[in-house]
């Protein structure tokens, strides 16, 4: 099911498919949150990765496509087998659509100052 919802020609959906079917490990929350929320706390995410000079893959978007859904959304991880890579997930409620993903390098190292 969940490599349907990936079926996306942007290059995180590509990304997190490939992942997934490569033997990643992945979950999917139980439970909505408002759309607000997320875009909020993904905001403030993403401004103090790159405080530490890292741009993750397409969370500027994720947060503006979530927060343009309105609606309440489901969070999901998708976590590489050899866990060098996660992507996360915004679901629609019922989890039947994404609404977006991003993705990130891991460990999360920062990079020193110059």
């Amino acid at each position: 099911m969940l490599e349907l919802l990936l079926s996306g020609d942007d290059e995180t959906s590509v990304i997190a498919l490939a992942t997934l079917r490569s033997g990643a490990t992945y979950w999917v929350g139980d439970r909505a949150q408002p759309a607000g929320q997320h875009a909020g706390v993904f905001k403030g995410r993403l401004q103090r990765m790159r405080r530490h000079g890292l741009e993750p893959l397409g969370l500027e978007r994720a947060v503006q496509l979530v927060r343009e859904h309105g609606l309440p959304v489901r969070t999901g991880m998708i976590d590489s087998a050899d866990r060098t890579w996660t992507t996360l997930l915004f679901l629609t409620e019922d989890g039947s659509a994404l609404v977006a993903c991003a993705g990130w390098q891991l460990p999360l190292v920062r990079k020193p100052p110059l």
